[in-house]
C-alpha cells in the first residue's frame, strides 16, 4: 500500500463512513491537534522517565489515537472506538495519586525545570488547544462530549505530572512573580 493516495490533492479528506470534508473543517483541525499532542508526547517519552510515568504516558498515546478516531467519525450511532467515562475516571485517579505526592500550590508556577517536565507543560498547552478546537467543532457538529472531558482532564494530568517530575528530580516549582 502506498502512503500517498492523491485523493486529498483537492483540499478534501475522507472520514470514517465514506464522508469527505475540507481539510480546513473544524473536525480535521480538532483531531489534527490531538495528533500534534500525541507527537509532542512522543518527544517527552524520549527522556529517561520513571517507569510509572512512562507507562501512563504510553497508555495516553494509545488513548489519543482513540480520541482522534472518535473525532473523525461523525456517525455517533457507530459506538466503537469512542472515548468513555472510564477513560476520564482513569485520568482522575492518576491526578489524585500524583497530587498526593506534591505540595499544595499557593501561587501560579512557570513551566520549566527538568526538560521532560517542561516538555509536558508544552504538551499540556497543545492539549488545551485541542480541547478548544473540539469545543468549536461541537458548536458546529454533534460529537461525543466525552472527548472534551477527556482532553480537559488530560491537560490537568500533564500539569500535575510536570510538577511530579520536577519534584522527583528535586527541582522546585518556579513561582510566577508579579
Amino acid at each position: 500500500m502506498k502512503i500517498y493516495t492523491k485523493t486529498g490533492d483537492d483540499g478534501n479528506t475522507g472520514l470514517q463512513g465514506n464522508y469527505r470534508i475540507a481539510k480546513s473543517h473544524p473536525r480535521i483541525v480538532s483531531y489534527g491537534t490531538v495528533d500534534e499532542a500525541n507527537a509532542a508526547l512522543g518527544i517527552v517519552l524520549t527522556n529517561s522517565l520513571d517507569k510509572d510515568v512512562s507507562e501512563i504516558l504510553t497508555e495516553i498515546q494509545n488513548d489519543l489515537f482513540l480520541v482522534g478516531a472518535d473525532l473523525s467519525n461523525p456517525n455517533l450511532n457507530d459506538v466503537k472506538n469512542r472515548v468513555s467515562l472510564d477513560m476520564i475516571e482513569k485520568l482522575e485517579k492518576h491526578i489524585d495519586k500524583f497530587e498526593s505526592e506534591l505540595p499544595s500550590l499557593s501561587n501560579f508556577i512557570l513551566p520549566g525545570g527538568e526538560p521532560s517536565a517542561a516538555q509536558l507543560h508544552y504538551v499540556r498547552t497543545v492539549v488545551r488547544r485541542a480541547e478548544s478546537q473540539t469545543i468549536q467543532l461541537s458548536e458546529k457538529d454533534e460529537i461525543n462530549s466525552n472527548c472534551i472531558k477527556y482532553l480537559n482532564r488530560l491537560s490537568d494530568l500533564f500539569f500535575v505530572m510536570g510538577r511530579l517530575i520536577n519534584k522527583r528530580k528535586n527541582r522546585e516549582d518556579i513561582p510566577w512573580k508579579i
